[in-house]
């Protein structure tokens, strides 16, 4: 070893190496760190110059001269090179080795050593020594020999890297997919699955070792086989196939055996061959299919449940409106196309306002409920029963044979009405009113069958309800009619074609006018003059009544005061109210200011109600009645006797008159006549110290009649017609003015 020494110092190391350090020869430079050497070597002079070769090479040197010294260094730290003497006095460079191999010290390590021997260097690199340099070498062999260790470590260390990266971005992607909320698959070119990730467990219930070479047919519902095949095979000759398709997936949960899925498909596809000419590198070769398959099952079901909701009424799980009219008008289409009949019949429940209003609207609507399941089964198994709204529902009966059909599923219709339904622990009573349309008789369209039919239904309402109507043109021009008469009423007011009349009420023993009564006239302008039952109906019907009884207000006003003008202080005017008018609540409040501001004593005013206001709405009647006795209003019951009469009535309200309605007074036909409920009226009257007003009366016979049982103020032709502003102050100007006989003046 001294001689091998020697000739290295001999042969110039030292000089070589600084030489060397200009020669243009570098290791390069590491990526990160400098590279940790470290150098052995029992020799110091050996040492020191090879220390002087790497320096300035951006290396990190260490340096030790014994073997104890190298197994120390390398227990302390890890080095990237060890430049190893094979020969140590204390520790052999191949026990150093095995040391590193024990500890994993991942280092590269270059053997040096004058041993000629061939076991030495077998032995070296058999412990995994990078290289083996006999002594003497040349310095550009020692640095060549480091530049290419560390290289090759520079190089396994980014291999290592890269796989690194290649393992982990795996396990992410891999994470990504097995993490990803819907089914990824990939089929091979024979519809067999090659990848599917573990979604497919929590879905469906397969595991993905059970899948994995089956056919995609093992999870397609029977249904949907032959549509997958078409669409999983129709790319295989066209590699940019991609499609989106909804297949219905089998399941094993036992809350569904059939999930839907949407599923995005992507044809797999390589070039077919690399050795290909340049003009045939378009053509590829289908390798599979990817796919990714998205639950839409609760979707779907939400979209139904959207769906049906959209064409049914939810209380009572009919159809409504719109489906209503989609199957009519089917059923239409189908007539014509088969010259065949088509019947509509429009129900409205009778009293189901009263049941609504009186027990409530959830009362009311299990009433419907109860009714739309009675009334659908009256029907045939092809026809439609839809709720409209409210209380109205529509039947649609196709392919009729006879008109008489459709009367037999009204009658069934009226016929399961008529048994009570038991609601809230009580029976409760309806019926229905049924308009009834045929196509193409009664319409040729859609709309005119709904209209014609609901016509005919509001004319079996104003005949009494509970029954069943034809439609008729001759409904359709009273229709029209009531749609003109109420375009014109609203026009009436700002054109002021209303006009007071009055009738006088007469005292038959002084024959004195003491009061008159109010009423309404319309002068139309192409009709004449209206009398007040014309048009004041329809006014109640669509809301009029309140600004007209508004109108009425001021215009009596207005007149009373040419009437006291005219000495007429002593005659009370009777005004007639409507139900709606009171319910309102301030028609005390307008009377008053009214009264006041036309400066009217409230003496002069009567107001006349029906017993159908007492009926309605006892309560609030009362109370408006109270308040206009406490103004000094009397009150006067008009048709006593027509309705549903009560004596109590006489007793909870605050009546000063009561009028006799015509229809009794027209019973009377001679002196002897027997008309029992005059004379029990007028006996009523007297025993609770009332006024008396007998209306309508038309001749003597009449008047002496009444007078001689008790009935002395009257008002009919037989006095005088209801008659203009003008007339009635012409009357009270000369009160000594009388009928020369019974006739008409």
């Amino acid at each position: 070893m001294r001689a091998e020494i020697d000739v290295l110092a001999g042969g110039g190391l030292l000089q070589s190496a600084a030489s060397f350090a200009t020669s243009g020869w570098s290791v390069p430079a590491p990526t990160e760190a400098p590279a940790q050497v470290l150098l052995v070597d029992d020799e110091p002079r050996l040492l020191s110059s090879l220390s002087e070769l790497l320096k300035g090479r951006g290396f990190v040197l260490t340096s030790a001269a014994s073997g104890a010294q190298a197994v120390q260094h390398l227990g302390q730290q890890p080095f990237d090179l060890v430049i190893l003497d094979l020969r140590l006095p204390d520790i052999s460079g191949h026990d150093i080795m095995d040391f590193m191999n024990s500890q994993q010290a991942d280092a590269n390590v270059i053997v040096t050593s004058g041993d000629r021997g061939i076991e030495a260097a077998i032995g070296a690199l058999k412990r995994g020594a990078y290289d083996y340099l006999r002594k003497p070498y040349s310095p550009e062999e020692l640095l060549k020999t480091v530049d290419n260790a560390l290289k090759q470590r520079r190089l396994q260390a980014e291999n290592r890297h890269i796989t690194w990266q290649l393992e982990s971005s795996e396990r992410k992607y891999r994470y990504l997919v097995d993490s990803s909320p819907d089914i990824i698959y990939t089929l091979d070119h024979e519809g067999r699955f090659t990848f599917v990730n573990d979604r497919v467990q929590p879905l469906l219930g397969f595991s993905r070792s059970e899948l994995i070479g089956q056919h995609y047919s093992v999870l397609i519902h029977e249904d949907d086989v032959q549509r997958a095949n078409y669409v999983f095979n129709e790319g295989r000759g066209d590699y940019r196939l991609s499609r989106n398709i909804e297949l219905r997936l089998k399941s094993r949960h036992g809350d569904s055996e059939v999930r839907t899925f949407t599923h995005e498909l992507m044809t797999i596809s390589f070039i077919a061959s690399d050795s290909a000419p340049a003009a045939d590198l378009t053509r590829r070769q289908v390798f599979g299919t990817h796919g990714v398959a998205r639950d839409i099952t609760d979707r779907k079901r939400a979209d139904e449940l959207i769906t049906y909701q959209a064409y049914h009424d939810i209380l009572t799980d009919l159809p409504n409106r719109v489906l209503f009219k989609d199957r009519l008008g089917l059923a239409v289409l189908q007539a014509k196309r088969n010259d065949a009949s088509v019947g509509l019949l429009f129900i409205d429940l009778d009293r189901f306002k009263l049941v609504n209003d009186t027990l409530g609207h959830a009362i009311g609507d299990k009433l419907l409920q109860q009714a739309a399941v009675r009334l659908k089964a009256c029907l045939r198994s092809g026809d439609t029963l839809a709720r409209l709204g409210g209380d109205e529902f529509t039947a649609v009966l196709p392919e009729l044979s006879d008109r008489q059909d459709a009367v037999l599923i009204a009658e069934k219709f009226l016929e399961c009405l008529r048994q009570p339904f038991l609601l809230v622990g009580q029976s409760v009573h309806i019926s229905a009113s049924i308009g009834i349309a045929i196509y193409p008789t009664d319409g040729e369209s859609t709309d005119e069958l709904i209209r014609n039919s609901d016509i005919a239904m509001y004319h079996m309402k104003a005949e009494g309800k509970n029954g069943h109507s034809f439609f008729d043109h001759s409904m359709l021009d009273a229709s029209y009619q009531k749609i003109a008469l109420e375009h014109s009423l609203r026009l009436a007011l700002a054109r002021g074609e209303l006009e007071m009349y009055y009738q006088p009420q007469v005292d038959v023993k002084t024959q004195k006018i003491i009061g008159a009564e109010s009423l309404m006239r319309w002068n139309h302008p192409e009709r004449g003059l209206l009398s007040a039952g014309d048009f004041l109906p329809f006014a109640e019907e669509n809301g009029l009544i309140i600004p007209i009884t508004d109108w009425m207000l001021e215009a009596i006003c207005r007149d009373l005061l040419d009437w006291n003008a005219a000495g007429g202080e002593s005659v009370r005017l009777s005004l007639n109210l409507s139900p709606q008018y009171l319910d309102r609540g301030d028609f005390f409040d307008k009377l008053r200011n009214a009264l006041a501001h036309h400066q009217i004593k409230p003496s002069q005013i009567e107001v006349e109600v029906t017993e159908n206001i007492c009926i309605h709405n006892p309560q609030i009647a009362i109370e408006q009645l109270n308040k206009l006795c406490q103004l000094g209003v009397s009150v006067a019951i008009d048709d006593f006797g027509t309705g549903y009469s009560s004596l109590s009535y006489l007793h909870r309200f605050p009546i000063h008159t009561i009028k006799i309605d015509r229809s009794f007074v027209l019973e009377i036909q001679d002196d002897n006549s027997k008309c029992p409920v005059v004379l029990a009226i007028i006996s009523i009257a007297k025993g609770l110290n009332l006024n008396l007003v007998a209306e309508g009366v038309e001749n003597p016979v009449q008047a002496r009649y009444l007078e001689n049982s008790g009935c002395s103020t009257m008002q009919g032709y037989l006095y005088h017609k209801p008659l203009p502003q003008e007339k009635m102050l012409e009357l009270l100007r000369d009160q000594t003015t009388l009928p020369s006989s019974g006739v008409f003046n």
